[in-house]
């Protein structure tokens, strides 16, 4: 069946990141005083939103709280947008993960949130110089942080991960389960690219290692951010030649089983199965193998 693609969530729009501006801190004064700048208000990886209507919350900058300022960049009137990073939720706010949030936000307000959630997830856990230990301060309007000591520079980390969607000769998909989740949770494989590896031989190694099947014609197709909290997913399609009967490695994974997209279906309508939500790049390639999108009630939890 051919493969019918909706779009990706997180991935639909570039905003303008500014980034000929961060180094220039009058610019960045001068940006944070003016009346028409707006701030999301980031804690943890949580986002202060409007609690009427469930969406992000944008506010004057000098409305903020204190924490970090971190430049998102200039939206589509000439106007700057920050993100602030505080420490503590405000009493009586209200605050939505990314999950929830990119669904309902449109393509251009989800740039923004990924790219907030990201920043402060970064920044959160690179306070110290890995070279020396000595605390860091932000640079760059957040896009870097700078030892004092030692004068290194240290730079949001990324991690690559490859997600791909197994087929076999019967055009059966081949989904996993973690030993940590729930029973009836199944998600595409996954798994990090390592050092010195391509995107292309960390599937072959991760769908062996954990589905013990050997997979051929491998084909990258999209990718996606994800800031839980830093990767990029990089996700594929595969397929295995044979009757190749897939083993669960006991620690990654202690289900994986191929499906019809009538068992599948099935499974789901009667809620013996639970696919990944909508958002992520692996539902993406669950419903383009599917030729549609799965009527799932129970979906979002990843």
């Amino acid at each position: 069946m051919k493969h019918v693609e909706r779009p990706l969530a997180l991935t639909n729009n570039a905003h303008d990141r500014a980034v000929e501006h961060r180094r220039d801190a009058e610019w960045m004064r001068r940006q944070w005083s003016s009346p028409e700048t707006r701030a999301l208000l980031v804690v943890g990886s949580d986002i202060e939103v409007d609690a009427d209507h469930r969406l992000p919350r944008w506010v004057a900058a000098s409305e903020a709280p204190p924490g970090e300022k971190y430049l998102l960049g200039i939206d589509e009137h000439g106007n700057s947008r920050f993100a602030v990073h505080a420490l503590d939720e405000r009493p009586g706010a209200t605050y939505g993960g990314l999950r929830e949030l990119g669904l309902a936000a449109g393509d251009e307000e989800a740039s923004w949130l990924c790219h907030a959630v990201a920043l402060a997830q970064w920044h959160a856990a690179h306070g110290h110089c890995a070279r020396c230990g000595e605390p860091t301060v932000v640079e760059a309007g957040g896009a870097e942080r700078r030892c004092p000591a030692d004068g290194s520079l240290h730079f949001p980390r990324v991690d690559p991960a490859v997600i791909v969607l197994v087929t076999d000769d019967h055009d059966r998909a081949l989904m996993g389960r973690q030993a940590q989740w729930p029973e009836g949770r199944f998600s595409t494989l996954a798994g990090f690219v390592e050092p010195g590896e391509s995107a292309e031989q960390a599937v072959c190694r991760e769908v062996a290692e954990e589905a013990g099947v050997e997979v051929i014609d491998i084909s990258l197709v999209a990718t996606q951010p994800w800031p839980f909290p830093s990767s990029l997913m990089i996700g594929a399609r595969a397929r295995v030649e044979g009757e190749q009967v897939p083993r669960p490695d006991g620690e990654e994974l202690v289900d994986v089983r191929w499906f019809t997209r009538s068992e599948l279906e099935q499974a789901v309508a009667n809620e013996t199965v639970m696919v990944p939500g909508p958002i992520s790049i692996s539902r993406w390639l669950i419903d383009g193998w599917f030729g549609g999108e799965l009527p799932d009630n129970r979906a979002g939890w990843r």
